[in-house]
């Protein structure tokens, strides 16, 4: 486990960035035209950001990021 102090501005950042970075997945996840095998790696990624974002965020705006589990 890594602790982090974060000052308003720099959290304010990272929010933008991993949500940001959360848009970005979902829409590599929607193309039809990338491999399956990297569909599954950005997942993979995917999951991890989701989890990062999640502790900064209130359910409501995660929930806008919440993928449904029968995606495949």
């Amino acid at each position: 486990m890594l602790g982090v102090l974060f000052n308003d501005r720099e959290c304010k950042e990272l929010n933008y960035m991993l949500r940001k970075e959360l848009d970005e997945m979902l829409l590599d996840l929607s193309d039809q035209r990338i491999n399956a095998d990297i569909k599954l790696a950005i997942e993979s990624r995917y999951k991890v950001i989701f989890r990062m974002y999640a502790r900064l965020v209130s359910s409501k705006e995660l929930s806008k990021y919440a993928r449904n589990r029968s995606y495949r």
